[in-house]
């Protein structure tokens, strides 16, 4: 059966990432942008990944240009924004597309686990949310406007 840990994305730096190396933790995947009216979640994202990484969760930001050109940088550029803007420490990813013709496998396999409002598997916007059990199952998908602060019953169950 297909789960998270099948599969493979590049870091921030470019760098080849075996999503193996997530097996056993709880996962937030979400797709995020610097230029967006979200952008501002990066801080609540922040701040779940440092309340409950020692209990095995693992925030994974995977940075979008698909919508408005909302993350028009490099790599670096980003990495940099993150860092300094939101004191992100969190895993991110090289830029990817979440939907369409490129879309990257991961989020092929996240939208065929868990549809989107009235069975649509495309991501609407940024800052979409996808938890993944332990297992490497997703168990649920939080739209763009769902802060994630809100969100921390459902990470406590998957914990």
């Amino acid at each position: 059966m297909t789960c998270l840990f099948n599969y493979q994305i590049k870091d921030i730096k470019r760098n080849e990432w075996n999503l193996e190396e997530l097996r056993g933790k709880v996962v937030l995947f979400v797709n995020v942008a610097s230029k967006c009216s979200f952008t501002k979640q990066y801080d609540s994202l922040e701040n779940i990944y440092n309340t409950y990484k020692h209990r095995g969760l693992v925030v994974v930001g995977c940075p979008c240009n698909q919508f408005a050109n909302q993350e028009p940088g490099t790599e670096e550029e980003i990495h940099t924004f993150c860092r300094l803007t939101y004191n992100v420490s969190f895993p991110l990813t090289s830029k990817i597309e979440v939907n369409g013709k490129g879309e990257h496998p991961v989020y092929r396999f996240l939208k065929d686990s868990q549809p989107g409002f009235l069975g649509l598997r495309r991501v609407k916007w940024n800052f979409e949310k996808f938890l993944i059990n332990r297992e490497g199952k997703v168990v649920k998908r939080f739209f763009t406007f769902t802060d994630p602060k809100s969100i921390t019953n459902e990470i406590e169950k998957c914990l």
